[in-house]
């Protein structure tokens, strides 16, 4: 009788409203590309790479994730589902069994619309039960092959690259040693998510290839091998990997996402042990790691070993190491003193995380370790006494989450043993029903709390001298408009860099979005930040804080002309207010043009972009299409235009090749850039050529 109704239940439903199940890559591609933009324009930076944060989204594009028989850890790992939407999906699979189609998906309380839109993408419902532990032979006989050859450079001529004498390159940091190719190559063999054996090698411009320094060839070299599926060894890891852990307090490698338009966001979704695939030279552990499982508990442990950039005191008589002063993050190895820097440090963790894991809870304790070859040693100033010194480190935290109903109560609890200092975060999500879900997060981070590898929810950098209050709330005001809003204050009770004294702020946001059909939608934001910094007016003695607010406006429109053609505009308007700079502004227009017509092998995305901007300060970050694995959030300011052409051509049903060209055209400069990074001229020219061969 049960299954009657459920059948006759999802009659009805699919006899009613109606919602498109058209599934192709450029629907993809706007859910990947919102994902990026949510983590870029926090983190205000050009230089990043996502590969690990999209590389589950492409995968189970390409291999639909089967909502039947999925795991909660599988759910999570798309990054689109909160946990009482996961937790909702299990438990009405578990009192009414397998789902009939997409359609029923409807009839859960908490299943927005704009849900089931974003993740239909990604998954499938049927009844076939997908193979639970793999042998050797199937990997081998279903694995894929995938190779990746990649080639960027910017075009004109950088003061960097200038011809000099021996003498004045080997005693000057204004020049690079190498050429401005950047390469990159990655081979890679894998089965589902459960087996994965890859080696990925880059080489940035202005580094040198297989001479000087870089005898080897690549700068940067990564390989790795895992494998997932065991009863008992679930996973296991060797070479380079990552670690998640909770809320990003204690141990979190790589990008996380912070505070953006998704409001239901907030909460970290941890993936326990993952191999890495990425080419930030910082962001991951080297060495070995496995977790072990027993029914609901579990087990994951890890060692690494690894060297890292640092800046170190040598001594003078035996050439030791007498201490560390600074981390260097950016992994380019192009100048004298980059060079220097290059794995002068040898980094030494490992720690444990043990787990229970149930349904609708979750808690798990850690213990990591951290240790350096050198002891960091820095100058004292009045901003940074609290910031850590010595050589080794010991963090513990406890985590948890927990689903009631509608509810979903998380947080975590660090210490620091060489402070005794703590970190402390507290969420909740609610959803009080599909039209109406709000959340609220409070997070304590002492001045003196330092952990290498983390990524709790916070305004600043770290996770450490920082407190705040957010509370966010999303609206389903009709089927066709919805509203996104947030607040958040937040205060630094410790000094920072060019902060002389305890300071505070707020950040808010709103956004209402009219989606009226498959077609068209229509988002304004605005969004307001406000943080104290050092007043620019001093009269030697005392520094006074004064508030530097920034306003952003933004007006996006996507429209879909045809199956093949989508359009996407954008005007977005910034102010920056601070007393003793004055007030400036600045804007952007953007137009894309996207073409991906289902029958070609010919993909192509356009932009002409125009923009004016009174400063650097009033920089506009926005997110351009580029090659699969290629990331480009470049800042627009001053005044001038920029256009792209990217172009994909799939030939063989096995190559693809992406072919990208970018100009910017600065109408006010006479020069790009400064330092061995300036460009003589008004015009700055980007190519990228990637290849990739998939068997």
């Amino acid at each position: 009788m049960m299954r009657f109704r459920k059948y006759l239940f999802s009659i009805l439903l699919m006899s009613g409203p109606l919602f498109s199940l058209a599934q192709n890559e450029t629907e993809k591609q706007l859910i990947i590309q919102s994902r990026i933009e949510f983590i870029s324009e926090q983190l205000e930076t050009e230089d990043l790479d996502l590969t690990d944060v999209i590389a589950q989204l492409n995968y189970y594009f390409d291999h639909p994730l089967n909502l039947n028989h999925a795991s909660m850890e599988e759910l999570r790992q798309l990054n689109l589902l909160s946990d009482i939407q996961i937790n909702e999906l299990l438990l009405h699979r578990e009192l009414y069994g397998k789902l009939i189609s997409v359609y029923e998906l409807q009839a859960l309380e908490y299943w927005d619309m704009s849900t089931i839109r974003r993740v239909l993408p990604f998954i499938k419902v049927d009844d076939k039960l997908e193979q639970l532990h793999v042998n050797l032979k199937e990997i081998i006989r279903n694995g894929v092959f995938e190779g990746f050859v990649r080639y960027q450079r910017i075009l004109e001529d950088k003061s960097a690259y200038q011809s000099v004498s021996d003498s004045i390159l080997q005693s000057s940091n204004s020049y690079y040693h190498g050429d401005p190719n950047k390469y990159y190559t990655r081979f890679r063999y894998s089965y589902r998510t459960n087996f994965s054996i890859g080696l990925t090698a880059e080489k940035d411009a202005g580094e040198e290839f297989f001479q000087g320094s870089q005898a080897n060839g690549f700068d940067f070299y990564s390989a790795h091998a895992y494998y997932a599926g065991g009863k008992y060894l679930r996973t296991v890891a060797l070479g380079d990997y990552q670690i998640q852990i909770g809320q990003g307090l204690a141990l979190w490698s790589g990008y996380a996402f912070r505070k953006n338009a998704d409001v239901m966001n907030i909460k970290r979704s941890a993936i326990p042990l993952r191999p890495y695939k990425s080419v930030d030279e910082t962001r991951f552990f080297r060495g070995a790691a496995c977790e072990l499982g027993l029914g609901k508990f579990a087990l994951t442990s890890f060692i690494s070993y690894k060297d890292v950039d640092a800046t170190v005191t040598m001594d003078t008589l035996s050439n030791e190491e007498i201490q560390a002063s600074s981390i260097n993050l950016s992994g380019l190895h192009r100048t004298n003193s980059e060079i220097a820097r290059k794995n002068s440090l040898s980094e030494f963790i490992f720690g444990s995380n043990f787990r229970y894991k149930s349904r609708s809870f979750d808690f798990g304790l850690s213990g990591i370790y951290q240790s350096y070859g050198s002891a960091f040693i820095k100058d004292t100033t009045s901003y940074n006494q609290f910031d850590f010194r010595g050589k080794e480190t010991t963090v513990f935290s406890a985590d948890y989450s927990w689903v009631r109903r509608n509810v979903n109560f998380f947080g975590e609890l660090a210490y620091a043993d060489h402070s005794s200092s703590i970190a402390a975060l507290q969420g909740v999500l609610i959803a009080l029903d599909q039209r109406a879900s709000v959340s609220f997060l409070y997070r304590y981070y002492d001045k003196a709390y330092h952990s290498f590898y983390n990524a709790g929810f916070s305004e600043g950098s770290k996770t450490q001298n920082e407190q705040g209050l957010y509370s966010g709330m999303r609206l389903s005001l009709t089927r066709k408009l919805s509203l996104n809003a947030y607040v958040d204050l937040f205060s630094f009770p410790w000094l920072k860099y060019q902060v002389d004294g305890p300071s505070k702020g707020h950040e808010y946001l709103i956004q209402p979005t009219y989606k009226p059909n498959r077609e068209l939608e229509i988002y304004f934001r605005f969004r307001e930040q406000s943080r104290e910094k050092n007043s620019r007016i001093s009269d030697g003695s005392v520094t006074e804080l004064e508030a530097n607010i920034q306003r952003n406006y933004r007006l996006n429109l996507a429209y879909k002309v045809t199956e093949s053609v989508r359009l996407k505009s954008r005007v977005e308007y910034v102010t920056l207010s601070r007393e003793s700079l004055g007030d400036q502004d600045g804007f952007i227009i953007t137009q894309d043009v996207i073409y991906r017509p289902k029958s070609s092998p010919l993909d192509l995305s356009m932009r002409y972009a125009l923009f004016d901007t009174d400063s650097y300060d009033t920089r506009i970050y926005t997110y351009e299409n580029n090659a699969l694995y290629t990331f480009s959030i470049p800042a627009y300011y001053y005044r001038g235009s920029r256009a792209y052409v990217l172009l994909r051509y799939t030939f063989f049903r096995k190559l693809d090749l992406w072919i990208r060209y970018g100009v910017s055209v600065f109408d006010n400069r006479d020069s790009i850039g400064s330092g061995p990074e300036e460009i003589s001229g008004n015009r700055k020219t980007d190519l990228t050529i990637q290849l990739r061969l998939k068997l």
